[in-house]
This record gives structure tokens, sequence and C-alpha cells, in this order.
């Protein structure tokens, strides 16, 4: 579970807020609703937004947050996001359009090495690399997320992940100090492990560089259809994050079984229910609230724990909520 904690008093987030905000100039917004930000189309509004639309802007954003102590919240698709109905005390900083970063894939057919932007979409990324002739990210096509957020929870489906082809990538670091946030780094120094890494929140993933392989385009497009029908056929479309609990035991133990075999399909609290096409999907109904997406988040895990024996973990970014358990 990813629970970044944004809830401080409102006069003590108010004048934080002002400290953030004449830092940051003309790049701040104040009280914007993150919900279009995210596929859930719900929760509260950031105390401090920023749309960044360069580097420079995220060193003003470094820079502001060392001066308010505000903590930082990096916003990329937010297809793997929950922002809870209060909102986040702190400054949020949308990528997706930062030119450098937004859609740059550069692909080196010698040596069937990619590298690509962090608000690159996966989808777009894996039919591009097709279309090289290249092959290892076909299972990408059906992840709606960009490469940044699929780096930092080694995103994967379809018998693969991020770690396969992973080579290395450039780091933007929040917490930093001026003239030092930018680093490559390794792969292997990221701790990536099944849906998750030890990318701290500041880190934001700038680029990535992934090893592929030569392939039959021919058969990387009907790889990618392929995938695109089974995702339309067994998973739902409208307003989730995909899957919300991680398999607690890859390859063997899914969620989502665990979830269907105690009855849990269709489960509803208020405007949120788990999903009646695939049980580790948990759905919010347009105007919905994020406080009936976690009531359902609760009463999945609690029960799959207590009738089966597994502790569910969430694959989840919770914003603003306190420890949904221990």
């Amino acid at each position: 579970m990813h629970v970044l904690d944004g809830e401080r008093p409102a006069s003590e987030r108010r004048g934080a807020g002002d400290v953030a905000a004449r830092a940051l100039g003309a790049l701040a917004e104040r009280d914007v609703s993150l919900a279009p930000f995210t596929t859930y189309k719900v929760g509260g509004a950031a105390e401090v937004f920023v749309r960044a639309r360069s580097i420079d802007d995220l060193d003003l954003v470094a820079d502001a947050a060392a001066a308010s102590a505000l903590p930082v919240l990096v916003v990329g698709r937010g297809s793997n996001l929950l922002v809870s109905d209060v909102g986040f005390a702190g400054i949020a900083v949308s990528i997706t359009e930062i030119n450098e970063i937004a859609d740059q894939i550069d692909i080196d057919s010698d040596s069937s090495q990619v590298v690509a932007g962090s608000g690159v979409l996966l989808p777009v990324l894996a039919r591009r690399t097709v279309a090289a002739g290249l092959t290892g990210f076909e299972w990408a096509v059906g992840v709606p997320g960009t490469v940044g957020g699929a780096v930092k929870m080694n995103a994967g489906g379809h018998g693969s992940d991020m770690s396969a082809a992973l080579v290395d990538v450039v780091l933007w670091d929040l917490a930093g100090a001026a003239g030092e946030r930018s680093r490559t780094l390794p792969a292997d120094r990221l701790g990536l492990r099944f849906r998750a890494s030890e990318l701290p929140d500041s880190a934001v993933v700038l680029t990535a560089r992934l090893q592929l392989a030569p392939g039959d385009r021919e058969a990387g497009e009907r790889e990618l259809s392929d995938i695109v029908a089974w995702r339309r056929a067994n998973q739902p479309g409208g307003q989730n994050a995909g899957s919300v609990f991680v398999n607690p035991v890859p390859g063997e133990v899914s969620a989502g079984a665990l979830i269907d075999s105690i009855g849990l399909r269709g489960h509803r609290v208020g405007t949120a229910c788990v999903s009646a096409k695939h049980a580790n999907f948990i759905q919010a109904d347009p105007d919905g609230c994020a406080a009936d997406v976690v009531a359902v988040m609760r009463e999945v895990r609690a029960r799959v724990l207590a009738e089966t024996g597994f502790a569910l973990r969430s694959e989840i970014r919770l914003v603003g909520f306190e420890a949904l358990w221990d």
C-alpha cells in the first residue's frame, strides 16, 4: 500500500501554501481539484497546484517545497492514483506537459534500445516498438499508464513487466539540493519488485532506457491485437484505476480469484463497487467519492484475510488517507 499523507491543520496548511505560492509565482494555482487528473475522477483539491512545462519548473517546485516544508505529489496520467475527498495539503505538480519528457521516443534499431520520456503512454510505446520491428514490450499495450508511473510501480502484465527490459532511468529528485537533482540510476538500483519499487515520492522519472530484441513486426501486431481483445473482454472500462490489489502469489494465486471466491463481485458501498466484470477492479460512480472506494477496499481486504488467510496489498497510490491497515 502506498499512502502519502497530505493532511494538516487548516491554518498551518494555508500558511505553508502561501509560502509555496510566493516561491512559485505565476506557476502556482490554488485549491485545484485533482479528480480530473485521475482515472477514478474522484477526490479533493490540492492546496497548491503546478502545471510544469519544463525541467526548470520542476526546479522551482523543489525550491518551493523546501521553503514551505510541504509534501509534493507528482501527477502523471493518474491511472494508479486515489486522492482523498479532503484533498492534498501540499504541492501537486502535473508533469504531462513537460516538453522534454512528454512524447520522447528514440529508437536505436542497431542496438534494439529505446529511450522513452516518462510522459509517453505505454500503449503508444508498445505500438511504436512493434512498428520498428522490436519485441519485448507488447504486454504494455493494455496498460493505461505512462512510462514514468510504470517504472515507479514496476507495471506489468501478460507475463512480463518493466524490470524485464529496463536498463536505466534518468531521475529528477525534488528533495535534492539545487544543482544535484538530476542523476542516472541503473535498473538494479531501483528496488524493483512485483508491482513496486523503492523510488521515493520525490523522485521524478524523466526518461527510461529499455533493452528490447529484434522481432517480427507481423507477429508483434498480432500479439498486440490479442492483448487488446483480451483486455476488452475481461476488464471493465469506466472510472477505475485497474487492478487494486497485488496478486499475493504471482502466477499462482490472484487477488481477483480470491475476491471472487468469497462472493464479493459486485459488492457495493455507497458510490463504489467491486466490478461485476473483474473482481480486482473497484469502480467509482460518476460524481462518486473517494471515501466509498476506500471503504470497499477495506471490506474486501478484511473479508479476504478472514476467509482465506491472504493479506492483500494495494497497488493503488493513496493520497491524503491515514493508513488503511497495519
